[in-house]
């Protein structure tokens, strides 16, 4: 049944409406914006209904993110109860800004950086649900 289990996918650079703090500082909640984002489309998928982000069961910040950086988020549904759907999420830091080699220079990471882990549940109350599985 894991193999039928959905997975979720975003890629997208944080532009300087993103940064929060001084030195272009990018919040931790603009990270789990996109992972709000993640587990509406595991809903989406596996369920046809949005759901209702019930709950994190935690959440790290591992490195920060500033303006101009390029993230992937990644998402998957882990298990499922009768309205629940539990779901983990990482966040990579693959590229960014390198403005000590020009003001528009940037680049990809050879290695990605984890930034951000979690896991939460989101439910889809029974009502809602348009697949059978």
């Amino acid at each position: 049944m894991a193999d039928e289990l959905p997975t979720a996918f975003i890629r997208r650079r944080l532009g300087s409406e993103d940064a929060h703090y001084g030195g272009n500082l990018v919040a931790g909640a603009k990270q789990l914006e996109v992972i709000g984002d993640l587990i509406t489309e595991l809903a989406m998928r596996y369920d046809g209904d949005e759901g209702l982000f019930r709950a994190y069961e935690s959440v790290e910040f591992l490195h920060p993110l500033y303006a101009g950086d390029w993230i992937e988020a990644k998402g998957r549904i882990v298990s499922v109860g009768s309205s629940s759907r539990r779901c983990e999420f990482e966040v990579w830091k693959i590229g960014g800004p390198r403005s000590e080699v020009s003001e528009s220079a940037a680049e990809f990471l050879e290695e990605p950086v984890l930034t951000c882990r979690a896991i939460g549940t989101t439910v889809v109350p029974k009502d809602h649900q348009r697949f059978a599985h």
